[in-house]
């Protein structure tokens, strides 16, 4: 089993946490995480893939141990926290290289991918949306907070950031809730409890409408670029419907999407 290392390094001033593992001479794939996790979510499947891969997993600015600046210092939204991500690949040599997206990081990585579509291989989407049929009436608090960005909105939103939220997040839709480790979310929720990590999270909801908008360019790189792409859903989660997943096939040709008969959430990619 290869070596995990755990590094930080600095991006413009921002330090960016990093797991990474595999020889650096192997195809190189990227791991983006999503909400509320970090790069934890991928402690088990990382060495798994080592043998095959160089494998670089990174927490997204504002999450895990990379830095959190206030939002006085760093304006969170999905366009700069990729930004970062891209300046990111680049500080760490990563020239081509395949993503593994999950929640955020499907929005994240596909503007790399929008960005830089000769750098990117090959798109392995866990239940990374990018149709508008693929978002759920669980959608409905923060689109109210879109269309109206008051401060009742905004604080309505808070229940999504609860301790018992992430432990839901977990094991909503899971058969057996003896088989989900409450590592995963142990670890989240001491995350999103640290000063000011609610409002960066709150800004992120609120900038999620950028992502949406984005949907019809992002659609336009699959027609035009058609990366190999497998996109890897469960039918129970709570936010993004399976029909998100089937909606990658109109795009995508040929390439195909497996749906999952079961919840695919943060702890999934750890099994």
């Amino acid at each position: 089993m290869y070596k995990v290392s755990f590094r930080k390094v600095d991006v413009d001033g921002f330090n960016i946490f990093y797991r990474e593992a595999g020889s650096k001479d192997a195809p190189a794939i990227l791991l983006l995480h999503g909400f509320p996790s970090a790069s934890h979510m991928f402690r088990d499947l990382i060495p798994k893939l080592a043998d095959r891969f160089h494998v670089i997993a990174p927490d997204l600015p504002g999450f895990g141990q990379s830095d959190m600046p206030d939002s006085g210092t760093f304006t969170y939204t999905f366009d700069n926290v990729a930004r970062v991500i891209d300046r990111f690949t680049e500080v760490v040599g990563l020239g081509r290289f395949a993503i593994y997206v999950f929640d955020y990081g499907a929005p994240t990585g596909f503007r790399l991918a929008t960005w830089h579509p000769e750098r990117v291989t090959a798109i392995i989407s866990q239940n990374g949306n990018a149709y508008e049929e693929g978002l759920s009436d669980g959608w409905k608090p923060i689109r109210a907070y879109w269309e109206d960005p008051s401060r009742t909105n905004r604080d309505a939103l808070r229940a999504f950031l609860a301790p018992e939220t992430t432990v839901w997040q977990y094991a909503h839709g899971v058969p057996d809730a003896t088989a989900v480790s409450p590592d995963g979310y142990s670890l989240d929720n001491f995350y999103l409890a640290r000063p000011g990590a609610d409002e960066v999270q709150l800004d992120l909801f609120g900038d999620y409408k950028s992502n949406v908008a984005l949907y019809p360019a992002f659609q336009e790189y699959f027609r035009t670029q058609k990366p190999r792409l497998l996109a890897v859903w469960g039918k129970n989660d709570p936010f993004f419907l399976p029909a998100g997943a089937e909606a990658f096939k109109r795009d995508s040709g040929s390439r195909r999407a497996l749906l999952r008969h079961r919840t695919l959430r943060a702890g999934d990619s750890q099994r």
